[in-house]
């Protein structure tokens, strides 16, 4: 039996990337709460104790971009210049204008946002059928948070990575290899309380037992300290965390980042597309895992191609996938936002701990096929 090792890693809503995705989706459904046509490509950049939001929206509404800025950067937990970046006192330049023209004239009639390629992909690793290392580097990412926000660990700040190592037997994860936590905190904390808080009441908290034996290794801040964090310590910049945000590196990826766009943009509302048909065609018995590529040209309704791979775990060929495919679905970018119910207010769900696996986005549906 072949055996490997694949890591994926994930982050907290503290990573300066995150912050940055955070406040583009925000933005995103404050538009669509009041127009659910809206047009947004909104981007986000964070330095220091500044916000750049730049990018066009065409929409019937007005949102107070400043102030919801600042209530984003509040929820996430930062309130200190010094560390990271301080909600009350950061700068916040706006430079938002309308959606070109020429695309929109594309756009309005039914039409692609723009040209590209897009993955979707499934796998028989966990109960969500997504691949065991990163849904791990997910769960631990969102525990540092809560346990953070919960004041269980009180000394922990919003900026945090994780990374899991996972031994393979052929497509089977047999045991964690690495556990990598890197996460901000207090000056005044010890590595060694540090470590074994994050042991006891993350590590133990969300990874299996039987996942883990006496030859794991556990890494926790492997500098020794993480008190300067956020965009204090590295810009963050929207879209820039797009292996974290689909598959952990387990899939391709066609390049397109999803936060901040609407879904007019194919970019976003396609991959969601193909990870709902993707995971539909596991979750059927055709296959135990599963990616599917799409492309499309900008203005155009029908995709230009269709691609299935089941990696050889395939009942029926990846030709009679393809057909089955073509045949149950609209894959025009208005059949897919109509299919998914698209244009309503739900952005801010995925931004955070992946934006695939979680029962609650109607692309993570179960349906007959």
């Amino acid at each position: 039996m072949n055996r490997y090792y694949f890591t994926s890693e994930s982050v907290t809503e503290g990573h300066p990337d995150k912050l940055c995705d955070t406040i583009s989706d925000a933005i995103l459904d404050s538009y669509l709460a009041q127009d659910k046509n809206a047009r947004v490509a909104v981007e986000t950049f964070a330095s220091g104790n500044e916000i750049t939001i730049a990018g066009q929206v065409t929409a019937n509404g007005e949102v107070d971009v400043e102030k919801l800025v600042r209530e984003k950067i509040k929820e996430i937990g930062y309130d200190n210049e010094r560390l990271d970046m301080d909600y009350r006192t950061c700068l916040i330049h706006i430079n938002i204008t309308k959606q070109s023209p020429d695309i929109a004239m594309g756009v309005d009639v039914g039409g692609a946002g723009d040209q590209g390629i897009m993955f979707g992909y499934a796998c028989s690793d966990t109960e969500e059928l997504m691949p065991f290392a990163i849904s791990m580097a997910h769960k631990l990412s969102k525990r540092l948070t809560e346990v953070r926000k919960s004041k269980e660990i009180p000394y922990l700040r919003p900026d945090g990575k994780t990374q899991v190592t996972v031994e393979y037997e052929g497509d089977t994860p047999k045991r964690i290899e690495t556990i990598l936590i890197s996460t901000q905190h207090n000056a005044d904390v010890e590595q060694e309380d540090l470590k074994k808080d994050i042991i006891e009441k993350v590590i133990k908290k969300v990874i299996p037992e039987n996942m883990l034996d006496e030859n794991t290794k556990i890494y926790i801040n492997p500098t020794g300290r993480f008190v300067i964090g956020g965009p204090l310590g590295d810009t963050g910049l929207t879209g820039r965390k797009i292996i974290v945000d689909t598959y952990g590196g387990y899939s391709r990826h066609g390049g397109g980042a999803f936060s901040g766009k609407d879904p007019s943009k194919v970019d976003r509302s396609a991959a969601y597309m193909l990870r709902h048909i993707a995971k539909n065609l596991v979750a059927n018995g055709y296959c135990k895992k599963c990616e599917i590529q799409i492309s499309y040209a900008i203005g155009m309704k029908e995709p230009l191609s269709i691609y299935i791979n089941t990696f050889g775990t395939g009942t029926k060929s990846e030709e009679e996938l393809v057909n089955l495919v073509k045949e149950k679905f609209d894959l025009t970018p208005a059949g897919i936002i109509d299919y998914l119910d698209l244009k309503r207010p739900i952005y801010e769900k995925t931004t955070n701990y992946g934006h695939f696996g979680k029962e609650e986005l109607p692309w993570e549906k179960i349906i007959k096929m």
